[in-house]
């Protein structure tokens, strides 16, 4: 009962609160977010142990905790842009804004804050310093940067990119500049929210992230429109429990590459970072078309579980591969249903580099071993010459397989 009175005089507490924050409630570790201009109104049910907020029931037993987060809104306005800072952590943070360029310094080491970004400029950025887990929350945001990244984060954190539910965010970069992707992050993504996202990396990467990311059960729709790179260029891990990624034939490279991260030597593979150079799918949808040379739909330098999901990958280009993992590849059903479609259309590869020995386009190439133990995998190969699967070894457990398959 201490716990339940504690939460509902913290609640009332909330109502005081400045708008300017948002409430973040975690039950078994993930996390409901409310907008405290939506908390108006808290109900309380037999005898404490229910609590209504912003519509919605809880179990005050099942409540871990409850978190005020303050929330920095940019707003974009064409040539200009405007930065609102709450009175609690203006000590903290500062912004340097150029026309509609931004440059947000965070200071803050121990108390997490969000950023809500909004609007839309054809001539501006948003440059994010820190050294503290933050959330980047997109709400209708259009950005063209002329100079960079369109969303730069220069901070070794974990970030949390939110969708807002029902909007349409769209990023571009500049062809001439000198950044790693349109959308950058030195530290890991957390990608959530229901919105849609659209990204053209017209310099290199659409989308990198120098260490994981993730996308969670509740993102919405990720579109690749153009990457001169990578699509998704990801280091230590990539995890997708949810949402559609799309990636178009214009990507000039892989379509979402995952590699190992090594230590200063630049060969040992770096053993603090867990999972490293591995790729999770457990849910959601991944369609991709790779039409270049030598590209990959999918790339892993490690091991590829797949435990749920639907993709439906082509791979046209010369050369070019579906899926394809120096290390393992195993996969079930354990999480989701699985549904697996790889079209290989593509001719040997006509590259220079692989000219005395052009390689094949492949539906799979698995280095080391192939695990089946559930799910419906169809690989047709078309192209000349092309092949469905090779792996080192194939063991079948279950699960339904129509494709040719070498081994060795």
């Amino acid at each position: 009962m201490k716990k339940i009175y504690l939460l509902l005089s913290f609640l009332s507490l909330t109502l005081t609160l400045s708008a300017q924050k948002e409430m973040r409630l975690w039950q078994g570790g993930e996390s409901t977010r409310i907008s405290l201009s939506d908390a108006q109104t808290i109900t309380y049910g037999n005898n404490g142990s229910t609590v209504t907020i912003a519509g919605t029931t809880y179990q005050t037993s099942a409540i871990d905790s409850i978190v005020i987060i303050p929330r920095v809104t940019v707003t974009y306005d064409g040539s200009s842009a405007s930065v609102s800072i709450p009175a609690s952590v203006q000590s903290d943070i500062t912004a340097t804004v150029d026309g509609a360029y931004v440059t947000i310094t965070n200071n803050n080491v121990s108390n997490e804050v969000d950023f809500v970004l909004c609007g839309q400029s054809s001539d501006g950025s948003f440059t994010y310093n820190g050294s503290y887990k933050a959330t980047m929350v997109l709400n209708d945001l259009t950005l063209t940067s002329q100079r960079g990244a369109a969303l730069d984060i220069q901070c070794g954190k974990r970030i949390a990119i939110v969708l807002e539910d029902g909007t349409t965010n769209t990023l571009s970069d500049y062809a001439q500049g000198s950044q790693k992707g349109c959308l950058y992050c030195k530290g890991h993504i957390e990608l959530e929210g229901g919105g849609t996202l659209n990204v053209s990396g017209n310099l290199t990467h659409a989308i990198k992230s120098k260490e994981y990311m993730q996308l969670k059960k509740s993102t919405g729709t990720i579109n690749i429109l153009q990457a001169v790179g990578d699509a998704i260029h990801v280091g230590q891990f990539y995890q997708q429990n949810g949402g559609t990624v799309n990636i178009t034939s214009t990507t000039q490279s892989d379509g979402i590459q995952v590699e190992i991260l090594t230590l200063d030597d630049d060969i040992t593979p770096d053993p603090d970072k867990e999972f490293n150079g591995q790729l999770f799918v457990r849910g959601g949808k991944i369609n991709i078309e790779v039409a270049q040379e030598d590209c990959k739909a999918l790339k892993s330098d490690s091991l590829i579980t797949i435990s749920g999901g639907s993709f439906v990958i082509t791979a046209s280009g010369n050369g070019s591969r579906g899926m394809q993992t120096d290390g393992n590849m195993i996969i079930g059903e354990e999480d989701n249903a699985t549904s697996i479609t790889i079209a290989a259309t593509g001719a040997p590869c006509t590259n220079e580099d692989h000219e005395d020995d052009p390689h094949r386009c492949m539906g799979m190439k698995i280095d080391g071993n192939l695990t089946v133990n559930a799910g419906t995998i169809t690989v047709t190969n078309t192209g000349s010459k092309s092949r469905g699967i090779r792996c080192g070894t194939y063991t079948k457990n279950g699960g339904t397989v129509s494709a040719n398959i070498k081994k060795g």
